[in-house]
């Protein structure tokens, strides 16, 4: 049976003239089927969304009735383009499409209903009802297939500009940009502003498996990191409100993943934190073993390493009456010497920290004495000689 037989036109005529009946009670049933509608169709809205139905099932009708020379892509085109716009509305609107699908679910079963009720009270023939049911629900799965391909194609637009936005914010925050750039960047990101952000460098190829245990806000920067070597094969991550006790957990989620961690700083300031972790890999505070470099607990190596020509000056003047000695006898006067400032002379506590004799300090600091003079007993010799023996 051809669509023409199945849709004479009486029973054509008498479809089109139901279509605002049968429209509206699509609509209300959507409405009660499915909830999280209800607001969109209350009001205005309500009306637009219920003459879209209506035009949706005017073309499902123009595309049932058409003749076999009719272009059968000109009626349904309008509709599948308006499906697809619906898809990629849902998703800018953040819904999922199970709503979208359960409309559509619904309005075909309440559409089928009462068109058909329509048609056969109009004279179609009840063997032609099962044409009409294909044809009805093969359209309802082309606009569903539209819809999803246009919810599809917005979350893939909307998950790349966001990406781009939130390495710009990243960008601008290593940078240190003004706090209006910062908050403008922010907003347009969609990204929730914290407390504190806290820089974490860490090889690219940990990256991943750092951010599945980290802070879903957790920022992460391009490629190029400023101020880093190009070739250094580093990722920057920004992780928020990791202060305080929170600071622990970071540490620990960071285990293994050779990271270097700034401290925690005011949001805006990050640039601080995401600086001192940079400057300290730069320096050589590379992680040993599993646990990464924890910048805070490495702030008196961060001083004496700033300016690394002058500490190897400070040695070398501070430490030039040793210099006749040869290397072993040097190096346990310089070791000797180091533990006596740290342990401010107290021969038990040097002796124990390096398994040696007390007697065996004292001769050490008997030849020390000898060396250095009276200037052991200077206070600023006492800190010259304590900064050049502060870094190993």
């Amino acid at each position: 049976m051809t669509p023409e037989e199945t849709f004479a036109g009486d029973v054509a005529a008498a479809m089109r003239a139901e279509l605002p009946s049968v429209a509206a009670r699509t609509v209300a049933a959507i409405v009660v089927e499915v909830p999280s509608y209800t607001e969109a169709f209350s009001g205005p809205m309500g009306g637009k969304i219920e003459n879209a139905v209506q035009l949706a099932l005017g073309a499902f009708l123009e595309l049932a009735t058409a003749d076999g020379d009719a272009d059968a892509s000109r009626p349904i085109g309008p509709a599948i383009e308006g499906a697809y716009a619906l898809g990629r509305g849902e998703a800018r609107t953040g819904r999922s499409m199970d709503a979208l699908l359960a409309a559509y679910r619904v309005g075909a079963r309440v559409a089928w209903r009462h068109m058909s009720e329509t048609a056969v009270a109009a004279g179609m023939p009840a063997a032609s009802l099962a044409r009409f049911a294909e044809l009805v629900f093969a359209y309802i799965d082309q606009l569903s297939a539209a819809s999803a391909s246009g919810h599809a194609d917005q979350l893939a637009v909307s998950g790349r500009m966001r990406r781009r936005h939130l390495e710009r914010l990243t960008e601008l925050l290593v940078t240190g940009a003004p706090p209006y750039e910062l908050h403008t960047a922010a907003e347009r990101a969609d990204w929730t502003v914290p407390r504190s952000l806290t820089a974490v460098l860490l090889p690219e190829t940990r990256v991943r498996d750092a951010l599945a245990v980290l802070d879903a806000r957790t920022l992460q920067a391009g490629e190029d990191l400023p101020g880093a070597e190009p070739s250094s094969e580093r990722a920057v991550l920004l992780v928020p409100d990791a202060e305080g006790f929170a600071r622990a957990a970071l540490l620990r989620s960071l285990s293994g993943r050779e990271a270097v961690v700034g401290p925690a700083r005011p949001w805006q300031d990050a640039r601080s934190s995401y600086s001192r972790a940079l400057r300290a890999l730069q320096l050589g505070l590379v992680p040993e073993g599993r646990a990464p470099v924890d910048t805070e607990l490495r702030l008196a190596d961060l001083v004496l390493r700033a300016d690394g020509e002058a500490l190897a000056d400070l040695r070398a003047q501070v430490l030039a009456p040793l210099d006749d000695l040869g290397p072993g006898p040097r190096e346990k006067l310089l070791e000797t010497l180091r533990s006596w400032l740290l342990h401010h002379g107290r021969r038990e506590q040097v002796a124990g920290e390096l398994y040696v004799h007390p007697q065996t300090v004292r001769y050490r600091m008997g030849q020390l004495r000898e060396l250095f003079g009276a200037r052991l007993d200077d206070p600023q010799t006492v800190l010259e000689l304590t900064l050049a023996l502060g870094v190993r």
